[in-house]
């Protein structure tokens, strides 16, 4: 099976060059994406395949559910460097209908050392919803806990000190946040965005 792999980037490679002769090339030499996208691990949402952008175009996270955590330093690190070493414009946080993390967290499950990662859903559970920990759970309140989510990850990515700081320094950068289907296949603005001049004082407080 991993044979195949190697088999499918070469005809990858192949199609390519032929496409553009100069691509590898062009892409060798300098990143500049506009984008950085902090996504779900879910093997079914490829940033750049979804969003129909080519490589070298979205500097990518990826965690289970699209957590921000204020102690995660990888996560930290790619905004870090995603904001002050390449200009990213939008951060776009986003997550996903049917999000396997969503559901483990709220469901009654026990999952391990996960469970503490997926502490911030029930969080937003309970500050959003009447019943946080039981099996009564809807697919439909499950994708509305998915959006609340999304948009408390934004709120909680503007009160880093790397976004506050960023924003002292006049930095052009905007936070996002989406949703996408996996049944439709489409993304949609959850309209949360977050700017320096647009950040609610209470957000102003770093962690």
């Amino acid at each position: 099976m991993l044979e195949e792999l190697f088999s499918r980037n070469k005809k990858w490679s192949e199609a390519r060059k032929v496409e553009k002769p100069d691509y590898f090339g062009r892409l060798s030499k300098l990143q500049q994406p506009e984008y950085l996208w902090i996504g779900c691990s879910d093997s079914r949402v490829p940033a750049n395949v979804i969003a129909g952008l080519e490589p070298g175009e979205v500097f990518v996270h990826r965690n289970v559910a699209n957590l921000i955590h204020a102690t995660d330093l990888n996560m930290l690190s790619v905004v870090e460097y995603a904001v002050n070493q390449l200009d990213v414009k939008h951060i776009i946080i986003c997550g996903h209908y049917g999000c396997g993390g969503i559901r483990a967290a709220v469901t009654g499950g026990r999952f391990g050392l996960i469970d503490h990662w997926l502490q911030p859903i029930r969080d937003t559970a309970d500050s959003h919803f009447e019943c946080r920990e039981c099996n009564r759970w809807s697919d439909e309140n499950l994708d509305r806990l998915c959006e609340a989510s999304v948009a408390e990850q934004v709120q909680r990515l503007a009160r880093t000190p790397t976004m506050q700081a960023a924003w002292l320094l006049g930095k052009d950068v905007s936070i996002h946040g989406w949703i996408y289907g996996l049944n439709d296949g489409l993304l949609s603005d959850l309209n949360c965005t977050l700017t320096g001049n647009q950040l609610p004082a209470k957000a102003r407080r770093a962690y």
